[in-house]
């Protein structure tokens, strides 16, 4: 098999990881004397698309000398093409616990086992390598290089699985077909031609387009094979998206598609995730695979500037297609010509014609903030999904989330503000003082560095929860560290609205109003790791609304706030 190429190789049906049911039981036995390991999101979905044949020709997580081939090369110690690794991470610390030749257990969150892994590799993770030859960057703008730097473990193990059960999915279970599912699809409407495309957003008009003038192209059926893993912070989520699709499945012929889930981590690595796309398309059984311009981009880095050329994606895949065994239909982005009322390739406009650009994150912006979105621009059904998973700002719910030193005034506005909108009263309102919060969730907490951010964490956590349920939630905690408050914007812009308010006030008016004392003990040495004193405070660079109470009354800087609200259309 050393000179095979993937296309040979992939002459069978993919590699099947899940194991029967007597040598099932014969695992569940043994495995109550091996030691556990539970995976996080991203790797339950390396570990299924493992063992369902979609990562096919791999049998189970890499071992080092893949790993390395992979990353200088992108082929596998087999020579098959391969561009992306897939490891498992551990802890420094349960790498001590684990040695070569040993067997352990891979479970879920909830414990519940999954699979038998055998460990033959652990080597410690050169993370930075990792991130400049997969990613091309080490800059951790990049959502794939930040997961790589920040949270991956800092040893890999490797070696083959015995998969007893994929990761459990409640949801859609009629459209998580395997390759091998799916291939037996295929023979039953004697389909020959098959086009993958592949997507994380909802489809819209000019991507529909897109589709029927690629299957036209390829004179083929269509898979839609739309990523329900890990995609990129902002997305739609995944619930939201799948009624998209079906919805917009109706504007197809009929069985001309077929409609399934790609529960896929995405490293967002651009050309090299692009062509880790296409063998998933192979594996699939498709013939042809559609790579966009941008495909798999993360976007741009912390200057604005793309991380990847627009046609890297497709030059790679369109070089290494006949390794694989499809063919690339390439697409320059599609673009509305409202004089003649039709959709070209923006690479066929004649020159002096004018037309219109739409993107994904175009209608994103607009869905969120209650826009208008032109009918050339969208299907009916899709903008009605998105409108009942995301409505418009005056339906939303929100967080209003103060931050600033001790004795800023945090605590005093939030309390007018809450009064303000019981008198409104078109949403149930929840106020989650630093204090309150301390009192009622976080008594056990120290006031380390540590324990104080894992506070604000779970202010952020039940603000996000009542920001889902439409409601409206104010947090006044310090809050001083820009990461923590980036991370809970984050999460709750997946829900509603996030409005960060920066109570500037000096640090010697807030000493002046100290009825605690606690400045005059921080500068005694009596308290350690006093925000603003022995501990730094991180002043945001953008909040939404910056106001600094030394002139203002409470009502004043509450008024401020109002105002914005009404702006943007939340009240």
């Amino acid at each position: 098999m050393k000179n095979a190429s993937i296309f040979e190789y992939h002459g069978g049906p993919p590699v099947q990881l899940i194991i029967n049911e007597e040598r099932a039981t014969t695992l569940k036995e043994i495995s109550l004397n091996l030691p556990d390991i539970t995976l996080n999101d991203r790797q339950l979905c390396d570990l299924e698309l493992l063992a369902t044949g979609v990562f096919s020709p791999l049998d189970g997580f890499m071992t080092r000398p893949d790993y390395e081939s992979v990353l200088d090369r992108m082929r596998l110690q087999s020579n098959v093409l391969w561009p992306i690794p897939i490891c498992l991470g551990i802890s420094d610390t349960k790498a001590r616990t684990l040695e070569v030749g040993q067997s352990v257990t891979l479970r879920d969150q909830e414990g519940f086992l999954l699979a038998i892994m055998h460990i033959e590799d652990m080597w410690p993770v050169d993370r930075e390598k990792e991130a400049s030859l997969v990613y091309g960057t080490t800059d951790t703008t990049h959502q794939g290089v930040k997961y790589l730097l920040s949270a991956e473990g800092e040893y890999y193990i490797g070696g083959k699985l015995e998969v007893l059960s994929v990761p459990l999915h409640s949801d859609f279970k009629q459209l998580r077909m395997t390759p091998q599912e799916i291939r037996r699809v295929y023979q039953k409407l004697k389909w020959k031609r098959i086009l993958g495309f592949q997507t994380r957003n909802p489809i819209q008009r000019l991507q529909f387009e897109m589709t029927v003038k690629a299957m036209r192209q390829a004179k083929a059926n269509l898979l839609l094979l739309p990523v329900t893993g890990m995609t990129k912070p902002g997305d739609f989520d995944h619930y939201t998206r799948v009624r998209c699709y079906r919805a917009v499945t109706r504007h197809y012929p009929p069985d001309s598609f077929v409609l399934n889930l790609l529960p896929l981590s995405m490293r967002l690595a651009g050309p090299r995730e692009a062509l880790l796309h296409t063998i998933i398309a192979k594996n699939y059984g498709c013939t042809h695979f559609v790579v966009g311009r941008d495909h798999a981009s993360p976007g741009t880095d912390a200057a604005g500037k793309p991380f990847y050329e627009s046609r890297a994606a497709q030059e790679l895949t369109e070089e290494h297609s006949g390794n694989i065994g499809v063919t690339i239909i390439p697409f320059e982005e599609l673009v509305y010509l409202p004089f003649e009322d039709e959709y070209r390739s923006s690479d066929q406009i004649p020159e002096g014609e004018q037309y219109i650009s739409f993107s994904s994150s175009d209608i994103r912006e607009r869905i969120r903030t209650g826009r208008r979105i032109p009918e050339w621009a969208t299907i009916t059904e899709v903008v009605a999904e998105l409108k009942k998973a995301y409505p418009s700002p005056d339906e939303q719910g929100f967080t209003i989330f103060l931050t600033g030193l001790s004795g800023a005034g945090k605590s005093t506005v939030a309390k007018v503000l809450y009064a303000r909108f019981l008198e409104i009263g078109d949403r149930p309102v929840t106020l989650l003082d630093g204090d309150i919060v301390r009192r009622n969730l976080s008594s056990q907490l120290s006031f380390s560095k540590e324990d104080r951010d894992i506070n604000v964490r779970r202010i952020g956590f039940v603000a996000g929860e009542i920001t889902k349920n439409r409601g409206i939630a104010i947090c006044a905690p310090i809050a001083p560290y820009n990461g923590t408050r980036a991370e809970i914007r984050n999460a709750i812009e997946n829900y509603g609205g996030f409005v960060e308010v920066h109570v500037s006030t000096p640090i010697k008016v807030c000493e002046k109003r100290d009825r605690k004392g606690m400045y005059a003990k921080a500068r005694a040495g009596l308290i350690k790791g006093f925000t603003g004193v022995d501990d730094p405070y991180e002043i945001p660079e953008s909040p939404e609304v910056r106001i600094d109470t030394t002139e203002l009354t409470p009502d004043e800087a509450a008024q401020e706030i109002l105002l914005f609200l009404g702006q943007k259309g939340y009240i």
